[in-house]
């Protein structure tokens, strides 16, 4: 048997039983590759109950620095015999297969191609520890020791990850390091050590961090400005507030007095948590709102009043699979519409599409400027695989002399030195954005009424239609002024002239990244742009325009992303190519590989035929297979 022959370059993926504290033992390990200055990208793949179900928990480990998905696994840990058919079976030829050998391993799962290791865990745990929560526990870290031997992790690394973990509860540090010590010394005895499968150090790292897009959000809001929270918890968005939280009590109280500077109010529901919000956006508080898609619908009522009533608000969506409750812990790009378009009548949000830790903390302090300055709702599209996985991030950055920009908003001093009417909806500087005043401004000027209902330039209720349409394209705009002020995309340049161009943004970019290379190692180059916000810059337009095909990338069924390009730029759908995942696991770099250069060949193949040939698509990509229609 070939076996694969790998240093820093592989998918190991730990195969467990929720609820048995593995996701611990299992961060444990990637965090020792990353602190041997190794680039590594951890994924938690979790089911949606309490305990019980498979869960699996896979890392990348990349000399090269791709940070996304791979596709394939070359190392299983498979503890869970629910899920070890599964398992053996996703073994890439030539990789390894390690489980508990307490149990004769059934022969079914037997495999030419793959090496099995047998460890004995459970009777390990068995035969040192007398509490059942012990032996459950420690398993998990025996088979990380067992693993530092296997593919020569420095032990000493694991150690002081250990007594990191444990500060100040010293008492836990000496046996989690003695299981750490079981598992190496049975694998030295046992195997030879290390496998063709091995980590290196280097130093490749620099001063990169792990953190989790979530938390990266919930520091954003407090560099943002925000002071009020308001929100309904919902999987994967929960931890958003809780992080705000966590950095509020340390950053948002008063030195003086000690009072807290914030208030995080958990509503009944998500429509009352958005009402809230608007309500302390429409006082002049900064504040924010998460959740995901369910709340994204409720929230839908609200949005449009928010975009109609023209009041700044920050929402966080991170997304999961729908539609309805689908499947809440897993991943997709799917609420797009939902929520660029959110409302009944004629509506348009602003969306922020992070794809690294790093940009939720610059998108979501960006985002309250944004919304202040807009005057409207402004929406960070994140999702699950963003949000709740640790991803390697450059530092987070702030610069002290940056102020905040809170719009066009009228002082008291300025409604005393205007000598024409205050009009909350008039158009004063060309710009379709109108001045505004906080409440108690001023006492007898730049009062208003704020409605949802039709009103003229000066908050006057009426229904006559022509002081409607002025109002309605004044907001459309608005919608192109807002074009000036959100992140512009980023073009990567393919080093040979090209007729093809790719399209992606957010949690597709990693995996894209690498899928250029794949591709250009086959001969394939192509331009790819990295679109960072909805509306879409000029910029958009153009690289549409510059070439005869574009594929779009995205993880959703109904290629919404490409659709919301077609209905704001009246491009030919002809051009656009869609490749598709939605199976809830984050796309790989293999797939959209895959799906560029089966298009490529077809392209080729119908060169100089038939229009029908030429305009082939690729409809739908999804577990690696190509469906053309």
């Amino acid at each position: 048997m070939q076996r694969i022959n790998a240093v820093n370059d592989f998918v190991i993926k730990f195969a467990n039983v929720n609820g048995t504290g593995s996701a611990s033992a299992n961060n444990l390990f990637a965090k020792a590759v990353f602190r041997m200055g190794v680039p590594v990208v951890p994924k938690n793949i979790f089911p949606s109950n309490i305990q019980g179900l498979p869960t699996w928990y896979e890392v990348r480990v990349s000399e090269k620095g791709y940070l996304g998905r791979r596709g394939g696994t070359d190392i299983m840990v498979s503890v869970n015999p629910q899920s070890m058919v599964r398992d053996a079976q996703e073994v890439e030829p030539g990789g390894y297969f390690i489980y508990d050998s307490t149990k004769p391993l059934d022969p079914r799962l037997l495999r030419s191609d793959v090496q099995f290791i047998g460890i004995p865990l459970t009777d390990m745990c068995l035969r040192t520890y007398t509490d059942p929560r012990q032996r459950q526990l420690f398993k998990n870290v025996i088979y990380i020791g067992a693993l530092a031997a296997l593919l020569d992790i420095e032990f000493g690394v694991l150690k002081d990850l250990i007594s990191d973990q444990f500060e100040g509860k010293e008492k836990l540090i000496a046996p989690n390091v003695h299981a750490l010590e079981m598992g190496h010394q049975y694998a030295r005895t046992h195997y030879e050590c290390p496998l063709s499968i091995r980590v290196e150090r280097r130093d490749l790292v620099g001063d990169a961090i792990l953190l989790d897009g979530n938390t990266a959000c919930g520091l954003g809001a407090v560099y943002g400005g925000a002071t009020v929270a308001a929100w309904y918890p919902i999987t994967p968005s929960t931890s958003v507030v809780e992080g705000f939280q966590r950095f509020a009590e340390r950053l948002r109280i008063d030195p003086g007095t000690g009072r807290r500077n914030y208030a995080i109010v958990q509503a009944e529901d998500e429509l009352a948590a958005i009402g809230m919000v608007i309500g302390a956006n429409w006082n002049g508080a900064r504040s924010f709102t998460a959740t995901s898609g369910p709340g994204i619908s409720l929230m839908t009522e609200f949005l449009g009043l928010a975009y109609f009533a023209e009041i700044p608000l920050v929402l966080i969506d991170v997304q999961r699979a729908g539609p309805s409750t689908g499947m809440p812990t897993r991943t997709q790009q799917s609420d797009l519409t939902a929520a660029g378009y959110a409302g009944h009548g004629d509506s348009k949000h602003v969306l922020l599409f992070p794809s690294t830790p790093k940009e939720c903390f610059d998108m979501t302090a960006q985002a309250f400027d944004l919304a202040e300055r807009l005057q409207t709702p402004i929406i960070i599209m994140s999702d699950l695989d963003l949000g709740m996985n640790e991803g390697m991030s450059a530092p987070l950055q702030w610069d002290d002399a940056r102020r905040y920009d809170r719009g066009k908003v009228l002082s008291a001093e300025d409604l005393d030195a205007m000598s024409e009417r205050f009009g909350r909806y008039l158009d004063v500087d060309g710009d379709a954005i109108p001045y505004r005043t906080y409440p108690g401004t001023h006492p007898t000027k730049g009062s208003f009424f704020t409605r949802g209902t039709s009103r003229d330039e000066y908050a006057i209720y009426t229904e006559d239609g022509a002081a409607y349409v002025r109002n309605m394209e004044r907001l459309l705009g608005k919608w192109d002024t807002a074009k000036t002020f959100v992140p512009a995309p980023e073009l990567h340049s393919a080093p040979h002239q090209t007729n093809t161009g790719l399209l992606y943004f957010g949690t597709t970019t990693q995996a894209t990244m690498e899928a250029l290379d794949l591709l250009a190692e086959q001969g394939i180059y192509v331009d790819a742009m990295q679109v960072r916000a909805f509306p879409f810059h000029a910029d958009v337009d153009k690289f549409i325009e510059s070439h005869d095909r574009v594929f779009v990338i995205e993880q959703n069924r109904d290629a919404q992303f490409r659709s919301m390009i077609i209905n704001e730029m009246d491009c030919s759908p002809a051009k656009l190519v869609r490749v598709l995942n939605y199976d809830g696991m984050p796309i790989t770099a293999r797939l959209i590989a895959s799906a560029v250069s089966a298009q490529s060949a077809a392209g080729a193949a119908a060169k100089d035929t038939s229009p029908v040939a030429k305009a082939t698509k690729v409809t739908h990509l999804h577990k690696g297979k190509v469906e053309r229609g």
